[in-house]
Formats: structure tokens, sequence, C-alpha cells
């Protein structure tokens, strides 16, 4: 009976274990179970993220991918275009372009850089900061980047370098351009230069980041930069992982500049320079129009010297002369008028009616202002003037009772009219408006206005400070009665200006009467005895008159003692002496031209600046005589009455 219950419990417990067993194996099946799930579940986000991805890179994003594949292989660079030219009125160019030969080194195409160096030196000689300056360079660059040996090479240094070829491992010659300027000084402070761009220059174009690009500096350059500048083109190249050329995929030329006409005649304009010396400045505008003819000042400079770099040297020579000769002095050069300013009062006199025409003022040689004395330049007087006689014999006492009567504002009113003392548009930046001074403006300084100045100022001295150019402006609207404003650009790519004829300027309003009787008395200046200028009218051969006024300003006060010493202003230093200065137009009955002459310590107007501008006139009216002429057309309407 023992057997079977053994059997029993034996045959239990292997049950039990057999059950123990199977649950184990569950156990174990479901962890395995689980496990392959998350390794399924892990796999299938990989792999789906992993698709997302290549989606997005090859799919969503793959033009921009391929775009910067495409940009590790292809190299674009920008291609410098040609500036564009200035011309003259008659298409001369005084502002071009010139092929710019050059030679570089390409450092690994030379086994030693120092031995070709010395074989180049031998044929075109380096100086020591030019060798310095290439060994700086090849040091910096990587050793396929060509480096600039010597710029501006001439055509016997070319052909050396190209002859000792085998001799130059490394060195090859390439071509770019170069401004030049064929009238040199004579045009040099209208049409300015070019240099490298500063990082003022910087305006966002990237062109200005080429080497070689240069930008206008000054002048006609400066002022249609962006016009001259034209725009980039482009190049495409194909280059390795180290950015080595392979070779060229694409070229697009780039918009050369446009070119700039100009009013000015570059022949009048060596002529008038021939005619003048140091110190001296001339302004011939179309007295119809106002377009410059011609601006010419001594001293100058050669424009082309800023091309290759203005030596230290050179530098201190121009800015220690006296002379100035990197001023534009009829734009910028800065002078009291003298008696060229007597048309404004009398004009201003005759609008307020403070005079008639055939008012006559007494002329003992001097004016009485309280305990002061003002003298007249002949000592001896004039006697009794009109307004007439006044102007052609240049009588300061008359204009010291027409000012005390008139007041600085009035006078002041009428010269801006003129074009005194006021911005003039004219295309040469930098160019000063001068100053014409005002009883509040010399209060602003904190200092009180006297009547001593205001008779001071009737005769064009005092405070008054004004350009060439102004003096110019205002003889063209004497002549015309037009608010003429002086100009120099005629066309910009071939398209004209406006501002070409007479009708585009407003009138000034003046009464003709007044302008006539002012315009008259100019002429006798030039053409009645006892004129100031009467030695300086034009040749009767000529077939025309003009008119105009002669004018000398201190620039230093003559003392009382000197007077009665009698004083000479021939004893004086050069640099004491007066300024000599003179206005005018012509013809007198159809006026086609203003001119303005100022001569610095010239002494006398009548002597000195009266005689040049009847040269320049002379010239004027022969260079257009066969022409069409700078002033076509028929006579120009006067002023209103």
């Amino acid at each position: 009976m023992k057997w079977p219950r053994l059997r029993r419990a034996k045959s239990g417990v292997e049950n039990f274990t057999m059950r123990g067993v199977k649950r184990e194996e569950e156990r174990r099946r479901s962890v395995f179970t689980r496990r392959a799930l998350l390794l399924a579940g892990g796999q299938a986000g990989l792999f789906g993220f992993l698709g997302h991805r290549l989606h997005t890179l090859q799919v969503e994003q793959g033009e921009r991918y391929a775009t910067l594949a495409e940009e590790n292989r292809v190299s674009a660079r920008l291609l410098s275009p040609p500036r564009g030219r200035v011309l003259d009125r008659n298409g001369t160019v005084v502002a071009a372009n010139r092929l710019n030969w050059r030679a570089l080194l390409v450092a690994e195409q030379t086994q030693d850089i120092g031995a070709t160096l010395d074989t180049f030196h031998r044929i075109v000689p380096l100086q020591d900061n030019e060798r310095t300056r290439v060994e700086r360079e090849l040091r910096r660059r990587r050793r396929f980047v060509p480096v600039t040996l010597r710029e501006f090479l001439s055509w016997e240094e070319m052909a050396r370098i190209e002859v000792n070829a085998p001799d130059l491992p490394g060195i090859l010659i390439d071509v770019g351009t170069t401004r030049i300027y064929p009238e040199a000084e004579h045009l040099a402070h209208v049409v300015g230069y070019v240099a490298p761009p500063a990082e003022s220059d910087m305006d966002g174009d990237p062109l200005l980041q080429l080497p070689g690009v240069r930008v206008g500096r000054a002048g006609v350059e400066r002022f249609h930069e962006t016009t001259l500048r034209g725009r980039a083109g482009a190049v495409q190249l194909e280059v390795n992982a180290v950015g080595r050329v392979i070779r060229e995929l694409d070229r697009r030329e780039g918009v050369a500049g446009q070119d700039v006409e100009i009013s000015l005649d570059a022949e009048l304009q060596r002529a008038v320079r021939g005619k003048i010396g140091e110190g001296i400045s001339v302004v011939v505008l179309n007295a119809r129009n106002g377009e410059v003819l011609a601006m010419a000042s001594q001293p100058s400079f050669d424009p082309n010297v800023f091309n290759a770099g203005v030596s230290a040297a050179q530098w201190r020579q121009w800015t220690s002369q006296r002379s100035t000769p990197l001023i534009n002095k009829p734009t910028n050069g800065l002078y009291a008028p003298g008696s060229t300013f007597k048309m404004v009062v009398a004009l201003a006199a005759l609008e307020a009616r403070v005079t008639t025409p055939g008012e006559r003022i007494y002329c003992p040689g001097h004016f009485d202002l309280g305990d002061t004395r003002f003298h007249c330049w002949n000592k001896g007087g004039h006697g009794s003037v009109d307004l007439r006689q006044s102007l052609k014999v240049s009588c300061d006492v008359y204009y010291y009772e027409m000012a005390r009567r008139l007041g600085i504002n009035r006078i002041a009113a009428m010269a801006r009219r003129l074009g005194l003392g006021v911005p003039l548009d004219i295309e040469l930046p930098g160019t000063r408006p001068g100053h014409v001074p005002t009883r509040e403006w010399r209060e602003r300084q904190g200092r009180s206005w006297a009547l001593g100045d205001t008779v001071v100022h009737g005769i064009g001295q005092g405070f008054y400070q004004l350009t060439p150019l102004s003096l110019a402006t205002m003889s063209a609207r004497l002549a015309t009665g037009r608010a003429v404003q002086p100009h120099l650009t005629r066309s910009v790519g071939g398209r004209p200006v406006p501002g070409g004829r007479a009708e585009d300027w407003p009138s000034l309003g003046l009464n003709d009467r007044d302008l006539r009787l002012v315009r008259e008395a100019m002429w006798a200046v030039v053409n009645e005895p006892g004129g100031t200028a009467l030695s300086s009218r034009l040749p009767g051969a000529l077939g025309v008159q003009m008119a105009g006024k002669t004018g000398t300003t201190q620039v230093r006060r003559v003392s009382r003692e000197q007077r009665e010493r009698g004083f000479r202003v021939e004893s004086l230093p050069r640099e004491w002496r007066p300024h000599a200065l003179f206005v005018a137009y012509a013809p007198y009955d159809n006026p086609l031209y203003a001119v303005s002459v100022v001569v610095e310590h010239g002494t006398s107007g009548s002597g000195a600046a009266a005689p040049l501008a009847r040269d320049v006139l002379v010239e004027v009216f022969n260079r257009f005589r066969t022409q069409p002429g700078p002033a076509p057309g028929q006579r120009v309407a006067e002023g209103r009455g």
C-alpha cells in the first residue's frame, strides 16, 4: 500500500516540476517577446527617422544642398567693368581708360622664388620696398594665388619680360585698366581724379572690394561716381578642393559706366591757362544757359599721379606751397569783390527808390561819417556824378552814400538775387557758397553792426567772401535778367540734361529800366573815354563790344600816415598788394558770354584783370565764330518792368 502512495507522491512532484518548468519557459518567452517588440519598435523608429531625414534632405531641401555642393566645385568671382569716360563739349576725351600691363608671380610655378625675383630685378628693377611688399604677400597667400610684382609696365618693359620668359618661371603678364587724363593739369580741378576706395566710400556695392578698383575723389569724377562706375560682371570657375582654378565655366561681362559730357571746351581751357600766371582765376560762362565753358586757375596739378599713388614727398610739396595747387580757386577761392560789387548796390538803390538815375552826388575824394573819413580811390575826387557816371569812373563816395541810405540788409538781399553768397548748383563737390554779411549775422557773433560797417560794404570791402564763379554768375544775371545757374553736365549716357535754354531760368524780377541803366554804365566802363577799363575794350576787328566793371580789393589796410606820406601800392611786398578783379559780358547788345577774372595781388583791376578778360573773350569769339556756338538762338528776353 505504501508503494502506490509513494508513486503518487513522486508523480505529484514530477507534475509540480513540469508545471514550474512550463511557467519559466512561458515567462522567458514573454520577456523575449517584449524585448523583440522593443527592439523592433526602436528599429522601426530609427528607420522612420532616417526616412524622414532622407525625405527632408533629398526632397524638401534637395535644391539647397545641391547648390551648396555646386558652390564647393564652382567659384563665382566679380569682374570689374570699364569706368565711363568724361568728354568735353566737342567729344574730346578728358578722362579715359588705358590698358595697364602688370607682372604677376605665381609661387607654385617656380622652384626658387628668390632666384626668380633676382632675375626679374635685373630685367625690371624693383625698389627695396616693392620687394619687401612682394615677399610679405607671398607669405600670406597660397602658393597658387598670383602676387603683383609691378604695375604700369611700359611696352619696352613688357617686351623684355616676354623675351626672358624661360628665365622667369612663375612670372606672367596680365592686363587691366587704369585711369588717364590727357589734359593733365589743364582740367585737373574740374574733372578731378580717382583713387582706391576708403572705408567711408563703401556703400554696399561689392564692386568696391575688388582689387584695382578706383573711385572718384574730386570734381566731376566724384560727383558722377555712381554713373561712371558701372555694374560688376561675374565669372564662374571650376575649382578643386584647395581652390585652384581648373577651368572657366561661364562669364557675364559687367555693364560699363556711362559716359559723361561736360560743357567745358578743352581747347579753350588750354588757351585760357596759357594766358594766366600763378594766383589767377578765370571763369567763362554761357550767359544764357549757365554752361561753364572754361574754369581755369594757376597753379594746378597732374591728376595722373594719383593712379599709381602719390608719394609722401609729392604730397608735402603740394600742401606746403602758398599757392595751393590742389585748391580749385574759381569755386573755392574767397575774395572781397571790391568795385565789381557796385552794380549790386546801384540796383538795390534804384529798386528801393533811395535815389534816382539823375541824382548827382558830389565826390571831393573822401566821405566823412562822424570822426571817420572814408577815402575814394581818386584822391582828387570825381566831382558831381550820377549813377551811370559813378559806375563808369568807379566813384567810391557815391556808393558810400548809397550804402548809408540802404542799410546792409537790403544790399545783401539784392546780392543774393544776383547769385552772390548763395549755394550754386554746380556739379563740383565742395564748392563754397561764399558769404554776404547781414546785421543779424554780426549780432549772432555777439557784436553790433555799425553804420561805418555798412559804408565800407558799399564798395565791396568788409566781410564779403565771394568766389570767381559767383562773380561770373552775377555778370550772367546782369546780362540776361534771369536767375542763371552755372552747371557743367551736358549729357549723361548720351541723354541731354535739362537747363540748356535761356528760358529754363526764371526772371529775377528786376525793373527793365534799372537793368538797362546799369548795363549802359558797364558798357561805358569799357568803351567811353574816362571809363576805368577803356584800354581793355575789344578790338574793333572783332565786331563786338563788351560791358564790364573793374575792381580792386585791399588785403592790408592803408593807414592815414601812409596816405599822408604819399603811399604807393607798388612799394608793398607782393603778398600785401590788393587783388585785381574784373567782370564782364559780351556782346553788349546780345549777351552770349559772361566772364570773371581774379588776379591775386594784381594791384589794379584796370591794369591786371581787365586786359586778361579782354584777351580771354577774344579767344572765345575766335574759337566759336566758325561754330554753331555754345549759345545759339535769339536775343535773350529781359526781365519784366
